[in-house]
């Protein structure tokens, strides 16, 4: 795996390596080790999927508030999306700043997403399946989200929205 640093403080994305045969490749996904080195989250109680079955579905801006901040690492498995994060810790020298990612199972990438960021996607294509690792179990009352079309970041977002869920259209702004 290749640990490639993004413009924003402790995010990477994470290159596969794939071995290739006749029958295909193989790569690992998560190395204990590896993590490990970078100063990286190495425990991930929860393992999630989410399935997203329209191209331009939106699902996002996420974060679980303190104690329960979690560190993500995201695939996309099937078909492509535009992933976005932003740095919300307030003692970050990124903080308020977000990037955009393409993932999809064609590039093999996924992205470390550390504590203290709120993470969103857009579909890019249909039936989407997203797979993550999440360092702390699910807290509901400590879940949290910004809306997607927040002013203060500006996020441009590629597609026209075609799906996003009621919880995720009252998100406040980031200011509130």
């Amino acid at each position: 795996m290749q640990f490639i640093p993004t413009t924003l403080r402790g995010s990477y994305i994470v290159q596969l390596e794939p071995a290739r045969d006749n029958r295909g490749f193989f790569a690992r996904t998560f190395c204990m080790d590896a993590f490990a080195e970078r100063g990286l989250e190495l425990q991930y109680p929860q393992h999630s999927i989410s399935f997203s079955a329209r191209r331009g579905t939106l699902r996002g801006l996420h974060f679980q508030r303190e104690p329960y901040s979690e560190a993500k690492l995201i695939r996309c498995a099937r078909g492509a999306i535009l992933d976005v994060i932003v740095d919300i810790r307030r003692d970050s020298p990124t903080f308020r700043r977000w990037q955009k990612f393409e993932l999809s199972s064609a590039n093999g990438c996924q992205l470390y997403v550390p504590k203290g960021f709120a993470h969103g996607f857009q579909t890019l294509c249909d039936d989407v399946e997203v797979s993550y690792l999440i360092s702390t179990r699910n807290e509901p009352e400590f879940a949290a989200g910004i809306r997607y079309d927040d002013p203060a970041f500006e996020i441009d977002w590629p597609l026209p929205l075609t799906e996003i869920s009621e919880r995720d259209l009252r998100w406040p702004r980031f200011s509130e």
